[in-house]
């Protein structure tokens, strides 16, 4: 899961207003911050750094936790 949601509403900024910021429709960033689509690793860039962009104050393992890895599959 990503955190963009949470950070973004933390910032106090709207999806609309980083959507334009990012000139993406509203439902890829919705998607995204619903899980329902990956997050390439430059549209989580471009995303990061519009939060910054926009007054929030994160960098990539913010926005986009690293997910522990599965001692299993090692």
């Amino acid at each position: 899961m990503n955190e963009v949601r949470r950070i973004r509403v933390a910032a106090g900024i709207s999806q609309v207003r980083l959507c334009r910021e990012l000139g993406w429709n509203q439902s890829r960033l919705a998607n995204y911050e619903a899980g329902r689509r990956c997050v390439a690793l430059d549209a989580a860039r471009k995303i990061v750094s519009a939060l910054n962009g926009l007054g929030a104050e994160c960098s990539l393992d913010d926005v986009f936790p690293p997910t522990a890895r599965d001692p299993e599959a090692a």
